[in-house]
């Protein structure tokens, strides 16, 4: 008895070391992206907010939608345009929680909001 529950919780450890995980990837982006700037240089150009939804399901289990950074960054920059300060922030708003808590964790969304400013356009 023992034995098995030993099993099954490793088995529920091992398929959720990927759970609501996201890993987000500049170098493929085909536009030049940086995150930081040097404090006294303030980048100048068009900011920019855009948000997308990232859906789990089965407590965090499985991944059921992704948001692309690519979709994100292509729809604000055209040409030789690149992105400064990107900031990626991961969280759950209130009507996030509130879904969850009604589909009983079943499907857990969460929003994940994109800023930065756009220079050389």
């Amino acid at each position: 008895m023992r034995r098995r529950f030993l099993s099954l919780l490793a088995l529920c450890s091992v398929l959720s070391a990927g759970a609501c995980v996201q890993t987000f990837d500049a170098t493929t982006l085909g536009v030049e992206a940086t995150m930081a700037s040097p404090p006294a240089a303030q980048a100048q150009g068009q900011e920019f907010r855009v948000n997308r939804k990232a859906v789990y399901l089965l407590w965090g289990m499985l991944r059921a939608s992704k948001p692309s950074l690519d979709e994100a960054l292509a729809s604000q920059v055209t040409g030789t345009a690149r992105v400064t300060g990107l900031r990626i922030k991961v969280r759950s708003r209130w009507s996030d929680v509130l879904f969850t808590v009604l589909t009983a964790g079943l499907v857990a969304p969460r929003t994940v909001t994109y800023e930065g400013v756009v220079v050389g356009q």
